[in-house]
Formats: structure tokens, C-alpha cells, sequence
């Protein structure tokens, strides 16, 4: 009997033929001159179109947006039709595509900010966090609040991003809100000291997520929108005083907007999966009726148990589809998988990006 984890599932009108995702991963291989994706990009991603869903790499929805060098935009018109070089080499394969729309906040670093500026953050909180920049691994940079006044257009940036998505050809698009980026860093208290109407309580702390959850889905319908949330990661300096009360507002918010999917990252982003006493991601996930997703060191015992059991409805795996582009063909047939090469995840060639080997390669 087939394991459930190959089996459609459906997203509103968008049918996935199995429920193995390609989580976002950050490369480092936009175009230097503008961000722009390229036909490498559309290379790699074709060759993964055989996953039930790709999430792309976190893409920045303005240039304060940016965190990290030769990571993607989605606001210029360049960076529109580069993208839609890759949507379309990815539904050639029969593939489907969501954007993963991102703002870093204080994860950043004056040298990536237009005019050498501070980066923003909910608060002045500066993080004990590193960035890549043009000369390498560097301290990020001490960030500046938003002022309320400034939130309106950063909510307008959000939806002019999820317009740019529609234009270049994608099925729907993700909501960064996890890893220490900035709508995480609205949500938890460590980050959030603000005392107006998006600061305090954690219905205030959720404001922002909710108001961005709203404009995209005027742009696409809700179904075809998913949030990520990494509610008991510490990466980036992240810290909250109650991330069950934090988490279960959050999830709440996402259900309020009939999202098509929660993905939530399962203990320490891309570390251990134990969690912090207190912790009940069963309690999280009960809070949403959508499709849960999750994530973080998942093989295929525990990706097929897990989805047979009903536990969660889709596996999104990262360095296992880094380094296998039939990934989902080697899980059903339980054969060797490629192993990744660290020393080329971020920046660089074809190298490492595009040169893993299928299993028909392999076996010849």
C-alpha cells in the first residue's frame, strides 16, 4: 500500500500531486547587479519540480528587505522576469511554485541598506547575529524602529511583493514569519518592546502578521497563501517569555485568514527537534484547520509515520532536497541519497547548486 506521504493533497483549487516540499533555502546565487534570478536559478528549481510543493529561497520584498548578499528580490521589474524564467521551467516539469516573501528587519547590515542606513526592527534591540556581506561574515547592524507611521507602507511593500509574484508566474506565495526575521521579531516579547498598538499584549504583537495575512490574500486567495513560524527557535538572538501564548495568538491569526498551510519548524531551526519544556506543537497545530506542514530533520521513516498517522499533512525537507533533486523518487523507492556538500551552500557556481546526480546517473 503507498505510503500516504505520495499521495495529492489539495490547497483549495491547487492540487499537489504528493506531499513532499521543498523548503525555502537560501543560496546565494542571485544575480550580484540587482538581485535578479537567473537561468541557473531556473535550472536548479526545475530539477526539483517532481516535489508535491517548492518553496523558494527567501526573497526580499524591498531592498530594506535585504539581509544577506545575492539573495532575490521581488520588487523591481528585473527581478519579476527572472523569476518568471523560473516559474515557467518549473511548470514545464509539472511542477508547482509558492514565493516565499521576506523581510529581514535587524538582520541586516548598513553596507546591503540603501544609503548606508540603519536596518528597522518593531525595536532598537540589536542582535548577537552574523550576516554575509561583500567581504565575508560580518556582526549585523544596530537597527532603528519603525515609526507607526512607516507600517502602512511596509504593509503596501507586502502587497505590491504578492502582485510581483502573481505577474512572475507563481501559484501562491509563503509569509516569512520565523528564524528572527522581522514579523517574528514583532511577535515575541525579546524583540517587541514597543508600547502602541503593535507592541504589549500578544494580540498587538500579532498585529502585524495579521494585517500582512489580510493583503495578501486580496492579492491571492487564501488557500493559496501558507506562514512559516519557528515558535521555540533561538536562531538570530531570538527570545519570548511565553512562546505557547505568543505561538497560539500567531497560528490563530493564520486561521482567522483561511491560510492554505502553517509551516512550522520543529524545535532549533535546522538543529535539534527537542523542545523547551511546556512546549505542544500537537496544541499549535490544533489551532489551525488548514493543512499543517512541518519541518526540521526529517527522514523518510519518520516523514511517512508521521503523515500516515495524521500527525502532520506535508514534510518540507531541506538538505535532503538540496542534494537530491528526485528527492521524492528516492523516498518512495527508499534508495541512497546524495550527500550534501556544506562547503557549497551558499554563493558560488553550478557547483554543488546544480551538479548533484539523479538516481539514473548514479546508477550509470
Amino acid at each position: 500500500m503507498q505510503a500516504k506521504l505520495f499521495t495529492p493533497l489539495s490547497l483549495g483549487d491547487l492540487t499537489l500531486p504528493n506531499r513532499v516540499v521543498m523548503a525555502p533555502l537560501t543560496r546565494n546565487r542571485a544575480k550580484p547587479d540587482g538581485d535578479v534570478p537567473h537561468a541557473l536559478n531556473a535550472t536548479y528549481y526545475e530539477q526539483r519540480a517532481s516535489a508535491g510543493l517548492i518553496i523558494t529561497e527567501a526573497t526580499q520584498i524591498t531592498p530594506e528587505g535585504k539581509g544577506y548578499i545575492q539573495t532575490p528580490g521581488i520588487y523591481s521589474t528585473e527581478q519579476v522576469a527572472g523569476w518568471r524564467k523560473v516559474t515557467d521551467a518549473v511548470h514545464a516539469k509539472g511542477g508547482r511554485i509558492f514565493l516565499q516573501l521576506w523581510h529581514v528587519g535587524r538582520i541586516s547590515h548598513v553596507s546591503l541598506q540603501p544609503d548606508g542606513k540603519q536596518p528597522v526592527a518593531p525595536s532598537p534591540v540589536a542582535a548577537e547575529a552574523q550576516t554575509f556581506i561583500a567581504t565575508g561574515f560580518a556582526e549585523v547592524s544596530e537597527p532603528r524602529a519603525l515609526e507607526l507611521e512607516e507600517i502602512p507602507g511596509l504593509i503596501e511593500d507586502y502587497r505590491k511583493a504578492a502582485e510581483n509574484a502573481r505577474t512572475a508566474g507563481f501559484d501562491g506565495v509563503e509569509v516569512h514569519a520565523a528564524n528572527g526575521y522581522l514579523i517574528d521579531q514583532f511577535l515575541r516579547d525579546g524583540t517587541n518592546k514597543r508600547t502602541d498598538a503593535y507592541g504589549g499584549s500578544a494580540e498587538n504583537r500579532t498585529r502585524l502578521l495579521a494585517e500582512v495575512l489580510e493583503t495578501v490574500t486580496k492579492v491571492y486567495p487564501a488557500k493559496r497563501v501558507g506562514v512559516r513560524f519557528s515558535p521555540f527557535s533561538k536562531f538570530n538572538d531570538m527570545s519570548d517569555s511565553d512562546p505557547m501564548e505568543t505561538f497560539t495568538a500567531a497560528i490563530a491569526r493564520a486561521n482567522d485568514a483561511g491560510l492554505g498551510y502553517v509551516h512550522l519548524v520543529e524545535g532549533e531551526m535546522g538543529q535539534s527537534r527537542d523542545l523547551p519544556p511546556g512546549a505542544d506543537i500537537a496544541k499549535l497545530r490544533a489551532g489551525f484547520s488548514g493543512a499543517y506542514m512541518a519541518n526540521n530533520g526529517y527522514d523518510r521513516e519518520r516523514a511517512i509515520e508521521a503523515v500516515d498517522s495524521g500527525e502532520v499533512d506535508l514534510v518540507a525537507f531541506g538538505r535532503l532536497f538540496l542534494a537530491n533533486p528526485d528527492l521524492v523518487e528516492r523516498l518512495e523507492k527508499d534508495t541512497p541519497l546524495n550527500e550534501p556538500d556544506q562547503d557549497t551552500f551558499y554563493g558560488g557556481d553550478a557547483h554543488g547548486y546544480t551538479d548533484y546526480p539523479r538516481l539514473e546517473e548514479v546508477a550509470a
